[in-house]
């Protein structure tokens, strides 16, 4: 099946020049082509006229499971998430629950425009539990890497290490700064053999594992570090030397309390961080709000007129390089896969514009891997209010 999208306002999401009344062929889910009145009779051509064109968004740190959640926890504390969340609502979560969570969850993400996500699944419980979260997915329409939260399940693990295709598998670990040292390195080294990326919560700062581990030669670019609120200048050279990803969640960060964004640390030392929306409980389900909180504070910190479209790179190409998907997507490039939305309500199309101006509202359309998943602003293939109800009535077993 073969796309041309027409006539848009091409913002590449890499850095590279913003593309006006530019044309763009997808064939097969790759895209193929793209310029200015291309000539292909294509199956279906979508009119993007006075709409930017770009990549989808990039959601590189995500608790996908607490779809049905959402909201709970506008006033709650870090001890609180960890007491009702992590231990009360997961614990009642059957393997239907986590189909239904992932499900509901990803369908969210699209709406918003958020065409891939690293899910950090904590829901992996069991095999039984896995299987729900893939097959939620695989209804979904949503790329995602599922982050298995058990290092010890060897069978889970191989089977997410065998996956090839939209649907890929990670591994999300304590990591040796909250957990130990020995358990963090054996759990690593168990993910490369399976060549799965790993991602861990992390705050850095005075006593962390991390320049022992770039000492040791253990870093790479396979690890994303979350947040990293307490990194210093010295430890973000370290971890950009060495290819780290770090992934900042500036809202939840701030209304949480975990302290200052570590972007502009990262940013100085060389480093880009990935962007994500991490808990629903008290923050919104897409990325245009920490792209805005981003660009706020880094314009603060730096006393400058940081550019805006600079973030939307850290919510795509940067996000897709941080949870192993550099390859396929996170820009509009000739030969990756066609994960491309379309966003209207600028009177001047311009990625910038995009950063400091839209929200999910703006989401006209949605490709992931060349199929169209939003059209004309409505989902084509899910009913997300029906999605919603079934999670609320979830969420009140969950937390009675």
């Amino acid at each position: 099946m073969s796309i041309l999208l027409l006539n848009g306002h091409v913002v590449p999401g890499d850095g590279s020049p913003e593309l006006p009344d530019t044309d763009v062929l997808i064939e097969g889910g790759v895209i193929t082509a793209m310029g200015k009145d291309l000539p292909h009779a294509a199956d279906t051509r979508i009119d993007a006229s006075g709409m930017v064109v770009m990549p989808g968004l990039v959601d590189a740190h995500r608790h996908v499971w607490q779809a049905p959640l959402r909201g709970i926890g506008a006033d709650m504390t870090l001890p609180d998430y960890f007491s009702m969340v992590l231990g009360r609502a997961l614990s009642a979560y059957r393997p239907e629950d986590a189909r239904l969570a992932a499900l509901l969850g990803a369908v969210e993400a699209l709406d918003s425009g958020i065409t891939s996500v690293f899910d950090w699944s904590n829901t992996t419980v069991t095999p039984e539990h896995t299987e729900a979260v893939l097959d939620g997915y695989a209804a979904s329409g949503l790329r995602a890497v599922v982050g298995h939260t058990v290092p010890h399940s060897e069978a889970d693990l191989k089977r997410l290490a065998a996956l090839d295709g939209r649907i890929s598998g990670g591994l999300a670990i304590l990591g040796p700064q909250f957990g130990s040292w020995e358990d963090g390195i054996r759990e690593i080294a168990v993910a490369r053999e399976l060549d799965l990326p790993v991602s861990m919560h992390a705050s850095g700062g005075p006593g962390s594992p991390f320049p022992r581990m770039y000492e040791a030669g253990l870093l790479g670019p396979d690890l994303n570090l979350v947040h990293m609120n307490a990194m210093t200048p010295v430890e973000a050279r370290m971890l950009a030397d060495a290819g780290v990803a770090v992934t900042v969640t500036p809202v939840v960060e701030a209304t949480m309390g975990h302290g200052v964004s570590a972007f502009g640390t990262f940013l100085d030392a060389g480093g880009h961080a990935a962007l994500g929306t991490d808990v629903v409980v008290n923050a919104p389900a897409d990325l245009f709000e920490p792209m805005r909180d981003t660009l706020r504070f880094e314009r603060m910190r730096s006393r400058t007129m940081y550019p805006a479209v600079q973030v939307l790179s850290n919510a795509t190409v940067h996000g897709a390089r941080s949870i192993g998907l550099g390859n396929e997507t996170g820009s509009l490039t000739v030969g990756k896969r066609a994960d491309i939305i379309l966003l209207d309500g600028l009177s001047q199309p311009s990625g910038g514009g995009v950063v400091a101006s839209l929200t999910p509202a703006n989401v006209h359309t949605v490709l992931v891997d060349g199929h169209i998943v939003k059209r004309h602003g409505l989902l084509v293939h899910h009913d997300l209010t029906a999605l919603r109800t079934a999670g609320l009535e979830l969420a009140r077993r969950a937390l009675a």
